[in-house]
């Protein structure tokens, strides 16, 4: 009897926590919309299931524990085989680009940008990531990227990503997945069958341009739809002249960190140094409690009006080591040292963001399709998974969202602190050299716990079930 009742509680508490979490996918769903965004997007049912319905069925599989054939055969009330998904998932035509820009701007200006002042300063972060498909041989575009922090090549993908932050909570704006450049580095080629007039040849286009410039591509989408951001962040792997100056074009300052290269320089005083001559130059700020041991402003040189575009470039060193120092530049030369150092700290939730999609959300892993179009279609999916991720573990923390009269009683929630951006970027001596910066693997577990912890419990023992069995 002690089992039996033991067993009926296990299956109870089952039943539940599955009738919670498809209230909150189906809340979710009607709060942005799905319909209207997919048919919005050129995402329209051409013959059998209805999109919306075979969107939903993508989107809940992570949450059953169970992967696309098993479901399908205990889903008695599916009204779509198998076929109908991966049709749904390789269809050319569709806008995924679009979809996402347009969920992420409704949530931006509907559900998080009314819950702070006007004075918070919202980013706009660039990162990429591998994408790998080490096992692949014959998928569409595949081609041989580097793997910036195991230094060696790996046949896959880069996933450029285009991230949105308040300080509190990240949301993806834009993605390309890049296959390479040089023809050289590329296994596969475009299938011969596409059609040129598509979204899904403008994509395969766009994944064979340098990073650099698809970025350029993104951001101008972002404003397209009115993102409200000031800033744009990126790492040192984009932290060129040339690409700070053009992003002033689009309206944004740049907070970026600087990587200490031999060809790239700096004018200060009618001179030109590298990084590491002008750290020489400059005199160093001694106090042991300051960690700002120098600041500087430089000239990057002309823009496209004939105009010399100044910077501030600040170093911090770690009281512990003498060699080591960061290089942090900015645009906005109005800014306070702390204050560079604050915001440079928002880039850290793109860090998390691209591991909770890879470990728990199965990115890369669920579909092993061969077509492009399968690819950034399933990957747009499994963003739109973070989205609700991240508007849940809003709600939880931020008592503003419970609306009505007491929101007008509530403080708004805390941007990142200047203590939790600086132990951020110290955390970066501890593994690397000063030409070599990467945020630790155990900083970047930390900071998912964190963003674990806030997620409801149907929703975290789902994930970390499936963390586990992956």
């Amino acid at each position: 009897m002690k089992g039996m009742f033991l067993l009926s509680t296990i299956i109870s508490e089952k039943y539940y926590e599955k009738k919670q979490l498809d209230s909150s996918v189906s809340i979710f769903f009607s709060e942005i919309q799905l319909g209207k965004l997919l048919r919005q997007s050129n995402i329209r049912k051409v013959q059998g299931a209805c999109c919306q319905a075979i969107f939903q069925f993508i989107f809940i599989l992570i949450f059953t524990g169970k992967n696309l054939y098993r479901l399908l055969e205990t889903e008695s009330l599916s009204s779509f085989k198998k076929d109908a998904i991966y049709r749904f998932l390789n269809c050319a035509n569709y806008n995924w680009r679009r979809f996402l820009l347009l969920l992420s701007s409704r949530i931006i200006s509907e559900k998080i940008d009314p819950l702070t002042s006007e004075t918070r300063k919202n980013v706009l972060i660039f990162d990429d990531t591998t994408y790998s498909r080490n096992r692949s041989k014959v998928v569409e575009l595949l081609a041989n990227v580097l793997d910036h922090t195991r230094k060696k090549y790996i046949k896959g993908f880069r996933l450029l990503t285009l991230g949105w932050s308040d300080g509190n909570s990240f949301l993806p704006v834009a993605f390309s997945l890049l296959s390479s450049a040089k023809e050289k580095n590329r296994i596969c080629g475009i299938s011969e069958d596409i059609d040129k007039r598509t979204n899904g040849y403008q994509r395969r286009k766009e994944s064979m341009k340098k990073a650099t410039e698809t970025m350029f591509d993104l951001l101008e989408q972002a404003g397209n739809f009115s993102i409200p951001a000031s800033y744009v962040l990126f790492d040192s792997w984009f932290a060129f002249p040339k690409v700070i100056k053009k992003v002033l074009e689009y309206n944004y300052q740049v907070v970026c960190r600087l990587k200490s290269m031999h060809r790239v320089y700096y004018n200060y005083k009618g001179k030109k140094y590298n990084l590491k001559q002008l750290y020489k130059t400059l005199k160093k700020n001694r106090s042991k409690k300051s960690k700002v041991v120098a600041s500087v402003i430089v000239d990057l040189g002309k823009n496209k009006k004939g105009e010399n575009v100044k910077a501030k470039i600040i170093f911090l060193r770690d009281n512990k080591s003498k060699s080591n120092w960061i290089a942090l530049l900015t645009t906005d030369i109005k800014l306070k040292d702390e204050e560079i150092i604050r915001i440079y700290g928002k880039r850290w939730d793109i860090e998390v963001f691209f591991k909770m999609n890879k470990s728990y959300l199965r990115l890369a892993k669920e579909f092993q399709g061969r077509t492009y179009d399968m690819m950034f279609a399933h990957t747009t999916i499994v963003f739109t998974r973070y989205i609700l991720l991240s508007l849940r573990a809003r709600e939880a923390k931020d008592s503003k969202t419970v609306g009505g009269m007491f929101f007008e009683y509530c403080d708004e929630l805390e941007d990142i602190k200047f203590a939790e951006a600086l132990l951020l970027l110290i955390d970066l001596f501890k593994q690397t050299l000063e030409d070599c910066l990467i945020i630790t693997e155990e900083k970047i577990n930390k900071l998912l716990n964190y963003f674990f912890n806030l997620l409801p419990s149907f929703i975290k023992g789902k994930l970390k079930v499936l963390s586990c069995e992956s």
